[in-house]
C-alpha cells in the first residue's frame, strides 16, 4: 500500500512547482522517513480497535506506512484513521489514496477524511470554552509532518492556541501542541519538525505546555548538514521526536541519530539521563548526538552560575540599520561615529575597515543609538551552516578608536558588557572572549541551538567558571597574545576544566 501511495505522490508532485508548495509550507515525507517513523511507535499494549489521527495528512504517506507497521503487527483487530487536509490540490490525491486502502483493507480499517483547519477546528475543546466537548475526541497514535509556515500573531489560529503562542508563531508547533491536547493518556505520537523549538523565547510558551502534558521518549537527529525533504527547498534543520502524553517522571530518554534521511541502515543511539537533556526548568533541550556530546555538557554543566551571576550579560546591537537609515552615513564626518557590523569580527579583533555595506557610521544625534566607547566581546548573530564555528567573537577595545567617546552596534551582531554600565576590565574581557571561542563552548551551542543563530538569551543561561578563573584565563590569553581557538582551548581546559 505504502508504495502505490509513493508513487501517486510523486506523480502528483511531478505537475506542482517546489516555489508554490514552500509558499504553503508543504513538504512531503519520504518513504524512509514515514517508515522509520511509524516504527518508533511502541504498539506492544496496543489491542482491539486502534485510532490514529493524521493532522496534516498530505497524500497520506505517514498514515499508511503506521497503518502497515500495525498490520505486520498483528496486534489490532481494526484500525479508524482520521486525517485532516485543507489543500484544494492534494485533497483529491488523498481521498483516492484512502478509497485505495478501503478496498485493500475492507472491513479492518475506516476513515474520516475531513476537509477542515485542524486548529480551528478543534479551538473551543483546547481552550475549553462555551462551546467546547464535554468529550473531546481522543486518539491512540498520532503520526504528523506539520506545515512549516510562520504566521502573524493575530491570525486566528494563533489566537486558537494563545497558551502556546509567543511572537509571530510558526504552524509546525501548534499543530504539536493540539496533537498533544488530542492524545489518549499514556499514547503516543511522532512528529517530524524543525530544531527550533528546543530553545529560544519564542517556543518558550510551547515548550513548557510540552513538558506539562508530556514526556520525550526519542529523538531522532540527522548528523549530515544535508536536507531533511531531499527534494524540497526547506532551510532549517529538522528532528523526528516521539511524546508519550503522561506527567510521570521520566528516568532516560533515548538519543538516535542517522547520517542522513535516507540512510536509516548505520543508526547510532545513546540512552541518557533525561534531566540532561532536558533542563530543570524545561527551558531548553539539549540536542547531543553521542557520548562526546554527553561529555561536554557535563564539563560545562559543572558551574551553576551564568555570565549575569557574574555581573556581565550579552546584548544584541542596538542599530536596524534598514530602520534607522536616516542617521547612517557613507563617510565619517563632523558628529559621526563608527557603526560596528559582524563583517568587522575577524580574527579575534574587530576593526572598522569597508565592511561592504553602504553605511559604516552613524549620527550622535540620538543617545537610544549609541553606547559608550569601552570594552566589549563582540559576537556574530549570524553564521552559515558550513562554517566550522557557530561562536564567532572579536574582543573590541576602546583604545584602538581613542578618537570617539561613543559607537554604534548593528543589530547583527551581540556584545558582552557589564550589567551595571560599567566597564570590564582587560583581563574579564579577554576572558569571556577565550570561553566564547573554545570548541567547548563552540560545541556546547551547537548542542543547545539547531539553528544558525546566536542567541544571547541563550549565551545568558551557559554555565560559566567564576570570575577569579575568568580573569586568570584572560590574563594568560593577553600574555600569551594568541588568540586562536587552540590556544584558548588549552589555557580554558587546565584553568577551568582541568
Amino acid at each position: 500500500m505504502l508504495d502505490y501511495i509513493i508513487d501517486e505522490t510523486i506523480s502528483f508532485l511531478g505537475d506542482m512547482p517546489k516555489s508554490k508548495r514552500k509558499k504553503k509550507g508543504q513538504f512531503f515525507t519520504s518513504k524512509a522517513i514515514a517508515v522509520f517513523m511509524a516504527d518508533m511507535f511502541d504498539i506492544e499494549n496496543l489491542h482491539g480497535d486502534v485510532s490514529i489521527l493524521d493532522p496534516g495528512a498530505g497524500t497520506g504517506i505517514l498514515s499508511i506506512a503506521l497503518i502497515e507497521k500495525l498490520l505486520d503487527s498483528n496486534v489490532v483487530n481494526t484500525i479508524s484513521l482520521t486525517c485532516y487536509e485543507t489543500d484544494d490540490e492534494v485533497f483529491p490525491i488523498l481521498q483516492k489514496n484512502i478509497r485505495y486502502v478501503k478496498e485493500v483493507l475492507g472491513d479492518k480499517f475506516t476513515c474520516n477524511i475531513l476537509k477542515e483547519d485542524y486548529i480551528l477546528s478543534q479551538e473551543h475543546d483546547f481552550n475549553n470554552d462555551l462551546f467546547a466537548n464535554e468529550k473531546p475526541i481522543k486518539y491512540d497514535l498520532i503520526i504528523a509532518n506539520p506545515p512549516y509556515l510562520r504566521i502573524m500573531r493575530d491570525d486566528p489560529i494563533a489566537h486558537a492556541v494563545s497558551e502556546v503562542v509567543h511572537g509571530a508563531p510558526n504552524l509546525y508547533f501548534i499543530f504539536a501542541s493540539m496533537s498533544l491536547f488530542n492524545l489518549k493518556e499514556n499514547s503516543e505520537m511522532v512528529y517530524i519538525i524543525p530544531r527550533s523549538w528546543t530553545s529560544g523565547a519564542y517556543f518558550k510558551s510551547f515548550r513548557k505546555y510540552l513538558f506539562k502534558y508530556g514526556k520525550i521518549k526519542q529523538m531522532h537527529l540527522f548528523v549530515s548538514r544535508d536536507k531533511v525533504f531531499n527534494e524540497e527547498e526547506v532551510l532549517q534543520e529538522t528532528m523526528i521526536i516521539k511524546v508519550k502524553k503522561t506527567t510521570e517522571k521520566q528516568n532516560n530518554i533515548i538519543i538516535s541519530s542517522s547520517e542522513s534521511s535516507s540512510d536509516f541502515n548505520n543508526i547510532s543511539r545513546i540512552e541518557v539521563p533525561y534531566n540532561s537533556i532536558v533542563s530543570g526548568d524545561d527551558l531548553y533541550v539539549y540536542l547531543p548526538t553521542s557520548e562526546k556530546d554527553m561529555d561536554v555538557i557535563k564539563k560545562i554543566n559543572i558551574y551553576e552560575k551564568t555570565l549575569p551571576d557574574e555581573g556581565m550579560k550579552m546584548k544584541t546591537g542596538i542599530v536596524v540599520d534598514f530602520r534607522q537609515w536616516q542617521e547612517l552615513r557613507k563617510e565619517p564626518g563632523d558628529h559621526t561615529l563608527p557603526l560596528f557590523y559582524s563583517q568587522h569580527i575577524k580574527n579575534g579583533r574587530v576593526n572598522h575597515l569597508p565592511s561592504g555595506k553602504e553605511y559604516d557610521w552613524i549620527i550622535d544625534e540620538k543617545p537610544s543609538l549609541i553606547q559608550r566607547n569601552k570594552n566589549y566581546v563582540f559576537c556574530k548573530r549570524f553564521t552559515a551552516k558550513e562554517e566550522n564555528r557557530r561562536l564567532q567573537c572579536g574582543i573590541y577595545t576602546p583604545t584602538d578608536f581613542s578618537e570617539y567617546k561613543y559607537i554604534g552596534t548593528q543589530n547583527k551582531i551581540n556584545f558582552v558588557d557589564m550589567i551595571d554600565g560599567s566597564e570590564m576590565d582587560l583581563n574579564t574581557t579577554y576572558g569571556v572572549f577565550a570561553l566564547l571561542n573554545t570548541t567547548l563552548f563552540d560545541m556546547y551551542y551547537r548542542i543547545l541551538n539547531g539553528s544558525t543563530q546566536v542567541n544571547s538569551t541563550e549565551i545568558n543561561n551557559i554555565p560559566v567558571p567564576p570570575m577569579f578563573l575568568i580573569k586568570r584565563i584572560g590574563e594568560r590569553v593577553l600574555q600569551s597574545d594568541d588568540l586562536s581557538t587552540k590556544n584558548c582551548d588549552k589555557i580554558v581546559l587546565e584553568e577551568a576544566y582541568a
